[in-house]
């Protein structure tokens, strides 16, 4: 399983999640870079993502949904805010009302920080999420996001090995 290490730290606001990956740093930012591939692993297993707009630049936005078992679909976005291929990238991650893309206020947003490494031939894979408050943090945390992107993130294994 990549996933090593899942800390939240609610004086600091943040959930960060790492992982390892026996792939080259440049392979594993293709997964992230290539909106098919991240379709492949975005969601836990059984709710597969579409990205509708994947534009990875400062400036793009990624709007996509998740499909549940049931047929639901859950929107949400990412407004990206910096990209230093292949080694960093910066969003703000938030739930959207729906197709429209329009964020829920609603709901808590996010700033997140993804950053690979090479360690040992290998990637590192530092996964940084700030919230404005514990309260938002507390209630991603009550809603599963531990468990949904682990679930997501160990599913990258599969598609480097394919």
């Amino acid at each position: 399983m990549p996933v090593t290490d899942v800390q939240h730290d609610l004086d600091a606001l943040t959930l960060t999640i790492t992982a390892d990956f026996a792939a080259p740093v440049e392979r594993v930012w293709q997964v992230y870079a290539d909106p098919r591939q991240l379709e492949r692993v975005w969601g836990p297993p059984g709710w597969p993502a579409t990205f509708v707009d994947h534009e990875m630049a400062e400036g793009g936005r990624m709007n996509y949904y998740l499909t549940s078992p049931e047929g639901q679909r859950y929107y949400a976005y990412w407004d990206v805010t910096s990209v230093s291929a292949p080694d960093r990238f910066t969003f703000n991650d938030g739930f959207a009302l729906d197709e429209s893309f329009t964020p829920n206020r609603e709901m808590p947003e996010s700033a997140q920080v993804y950053e690979f490494a090479e360690v040992d031939g290998a990637t590192r894979a530092t996964f940084v999420a700030t919230y404005a408050s514990a309260e938002a943090l507390e209630q991603v945390l009550s809603m599963g996001v531990v468990e949904g992107a682990s679930a997501s993130i160990n599913q990258v294994d599969d598609l480097l090995a394919a």
